[in-house]
């Protein structure tokens, strides 16, 4: 019964049947894996993709705590002996975490107030008498309340006590505040002060030391900035309720909204003065405080569930970045006074050799003979230089010694390196390289990376690659669990090569652990290479619901049955087995064959077990068997002469790669230390929403260089190429002096490759 009224409260939200999301959350309760459900239950759920699929898990897990919830606050009134009929009706009825609590608020177990104070010292009457017969005068009737015993010493206190009876009480009541609430939703403004003395230290925050801005605007980097300088002791956050009213002014507008919703009429009646302090006091004392806490943490909740969308769309666009293939590989973790880390790798990834040379402290001539012979020995086609410090002199160097190579020349890329010091330190590196130093491991994984980038960053915590936008600042349960939502989307889409993956990448498939991943490792080292998806069931602890789960997500190359190399699923080989008897082919001819299965008609392989949806994805497999969703390996081009934001001049054109995406624009690395911004406004000539519509990260893009701040290293980029530079002649002429300040060891360092080397390759020649 409760499934089926989640089933149709998500359906409507999603647009789609209750029965789909039924059906899904019965595959979802049954212990099935959402890639599993998505791929491989398109009959049962109605072809429901894995974007709904992950919002209906997302919103079923909201929908049941609601309901334990309300399970909860159902038991507690009844056991306080005050669940009307009217309120359990209510409390049904709501689907807002919000309205629940505020329907609970009255009968939740509190504290001893000054409005109970004032119930015991017996004011109630009083309270009611002056609230329901405003002809009574309030200090003649109070004077029957006086009772030293009691607490209540003179009228005053009487009248006091009366007014935080009815405060509480309508500071209680669900409906007010959710009049109350919407109108600050829509009206109200969020306003960011400065704190005293705290300009020079929050220079950061300059932005906010003086901003107002309607609450409902505020977008997420925006709000989470604040609430950054507001944590950091820098800003102080408040609402104005009444940004409409002139300064000053007695009244706000929310009191109005209060009298209206409790039908008060003021006809200077002796008591209308006390009922106006009541209706004033729950407002300024109560509700106010209440709500303005409520709004401020809706918007965090909002921002950052922005901030943890923004960081997945970015991720899925890295880790699905295209993969430069299964390539020999060196890679260059640059530095300087610390030396160029350098691993060479095979194309499978395998380590072959490791080194550290210093070109940048002197020792040039050393340095080009060990690359060239590593190059040399490996037969290298690739080198990865990581994009930290001393990335372009490094990038500079490497091509000065590929310049000597007189064939088959290796290509340089510079590669993204965010998060290679985190997987250089941890527990995973050290059981792959135990006796390897832990700076040399992250030239491993930045060679790995270019060949594989997905089958590499799985190795590290998908927060510590940071693409994000304040994702420190937000919740970190939450964007733990949306960020191994997407790895675990991402590596299901592509697949994995069960005789080469690591732990770490079996472990993100669909229905794998962490142990049945390295169960899986052990029984190949153990026994050779898989032959067959069959052999998983021979895996310790590996069951049938495991492999039902993750058999489809395998690959084996040049196994003994062509389709186990394939996203056909093993329980649908039957199915392709009735597809070769009605072309009379073998599996290998069949498999790559578009024209012979373009000529059957899908609908007669259907059965009992089987749909037409999961018999078109078959032919879908056998047309392009392994078929790989990542697009082709494409790099950007830095310019040679421009290497440091001092080089930047206004109306540049560049060629740049953007490394990250966020709701007010993308940043793009033009190879010169710093990520340029491309605003919003400057991602295109037509009106851009969400930058996410234009770019996503890894993309190749040109860009024009409009504005440099090198003091601040601030660089203003747009992708409109035909958008004016901003008129700045004294940052211009900072970069151009700086540049001036800079050219002489430039030119030094460009003689890297002087007659000392030439001599020593001769020789290694000879």
């Amino acid at each position: 019964m409760l499934n089926q009224q989640l089933s149709q409260i998500i359906a409507a939200e999603l647009s789609v049947r209750a029965e789909q999301i039924l059906a899904a959350i019965r595959l979802l309760d049954e212990g099935n894996t959402i890639p599993f459900i998505a791929r491989y239950r398109k009959e049962v759920t109605g072809g429901l993709d894995d974007t709904q699929l992950r919002h209906f898990e997302t919103r079923l897990v909201y929908l049941r705590e609601l309901e334990d919830r309300r399970q909860t606050i159902l038991k507690s009134i009844e056991e306080q002996g005050k669940l009307t009929d009217d309120l359990r009706t209510q409390l049904l009825a709501t689907q807002s975490k919000t309205e629940l609590e505020d329907l609970y608020l009255p009968y939740k177990p509190k504290r001893r107030t000054k409005g109970q104070i004032a119930i015991e010292a017996g004011l109630e009457p009083l309270a009611e008498t002056l609230w329901n017969d405003p002809s009574r005068d309030p200090e003649q009737e109070a004077r029957a309340y006086i009772d030293a015993e009691k607490g209540v010493a003179d009228a005053k206190s009487a009248l006091d006590g009366a007014r935080y009876i009815f405060m509480e009480r309508f500071a209680e009541d669900a409906q007010l505040l959710a009049k109350v609430r919407r109108y600050l939703q829509q009206s109200a403004v969020l306003i960011s002060k400065v704190c005293e003395g705290k300009e020079q230290e929050g220079a950061k925050f300059q932005d906010y030391f003086d901003h107002q801005e309607l609450l409902r605007n505020v977008p997420s980097h925006r709000a989470l900035a604040m609430f950054r300088g507001r944590n950091e002791g820098i800003l102080q956050l408040t609402l104005n309720a009444d940004p409409e009213q002139e300064e000053g002014a007695r009244q706000s507008y929310c009191e109005e909204i209060i009298r209206e919703h409790l039908g008060v009429r003021f006809n200077q009646q002796p008591a209308d003065k006390w009922r106006e302090q009541v209706i004033s006091w729950t407002w300024r004392s109560k509700v106010s405080l209440h709500l303005e806490t409520e709004l401020m943490s809706a918007l965090r909740e909002k921002a950052e569930d922005e901030a943890i969308n923004v960081f997945a769309r970015n991720l899925t666009a890295l880790l699905m970045a295209a993969p430069a293939g299964a390539k020999n590989t060196m890679g260059l973790d640059p530095g300087l006074r610390t030396g160029v880390k350098v691993a060479v790798v095979d194309n499978t990834g395998k380590l072959l050799a490791t080194e550290t040379i210093y070109p940048h402290t002197g020792q040039e001539d050393r340095a080009g003979l060990a690359i060239y012979q590593l190059i040399k020995q490996h037969n290298v086609e690739l080198i990865a230089i990581g994009n930290g410090t001393a990335s372009r002199e490094t990038e500079r160097f490497a091509k000065e010694v590929i310049k000597q190579i007189p064939d088959n020349k290796p290509q340089t890329v510079v590669v993204s390196e965010a998060g290679a010091s985190v997987y250089s330190a941890s527990e995973l590196a050290a059981q792959e390289f135990p006796q390897l130093d832990v700076s040399l491991r992250g030239a491993v994984s930045i060679a790995r990376r270019l060949q594989d980038p997905l089958a590499e960053l799985v190795k590290i915590e998908p927060k510590a690659i940071g693409v994000g936008q304040y994702q420190h600042d937000v919740n970190q349960t939450q964007l733990a669990r949306k960020l191994d939502a997407v790895v675990e989307d991402c590596v299901n889409a592509v697949g994995v090569d069960l005789n080469t993956a690591s732990v770490a990448l079996l472990a993100r498939v669909a229905g794998m652990s962490k142990t049945l991943a390295q169960n899986i490792v052990a029984y190949r080292d153990e026994n050779g290479r898989f032959d067959s998806r069959e052999q998983l069931k021979n895996v310790p602890r590996l069951g049938p619901k495991a492999f039902e789960q993750c058999a489809g997500f395998m690959r084996i190359a040049q196994g003994k049955n062509p389709l186990d190399a394939s996203g056909v699923h093993p329980e649908a080989y039957p199915i392709v087995e009735k597809i070769l008897q009605a072309t009379e082919q073998s599996v290998q001819d069949l498999m790559g064959n578009a024209s012979a299965l373009r000529q059957l008609d899908a609908k007669r392989f259907i059965d009992e077990q089987f749909g037409l949806p999961t018999v078109l994805d078959i032919f879908k497999e056998l047309e392009k068997p392994g078929r790989d969703p990542r697009g082709e390996f494409k790099t950007a081009v830095f310019t040679d002469d421009v290497e440091e934001i001092s080089d930047l001049k206004a109306g540049m054109i560049l060629e740049g790669t953007i490394t990250n995406v966020t709701n007010f624009g993308a940043f793009v690395d033009i190879g010169v230390h710093q990520d340029g911004l491309v605003h919003i406004s400057s991602l295109s000539d037509k009106f851009v929403e969400d930058p996410h519509q234009v770019v996503k990260t890894g993309d190749i893009v040109k860009v024009k260089v409009l504005d440099v701040d090198v003091a601040r290293k601030r660089i203003a980029l747009t992708m409109r190429l035909d958008e004016r530079p901003t008129e700045n002649k004294e940052k211009n002429n900072r970069t151009l002096s700086a540049k001036t300040r800079q050219s002489a060891p430039r030119e030094r360092h460009n003689g890297a490759m002087g007659n000392a080397f030439a001599d020593a390759l001769k020789n290694w020649k000879k």
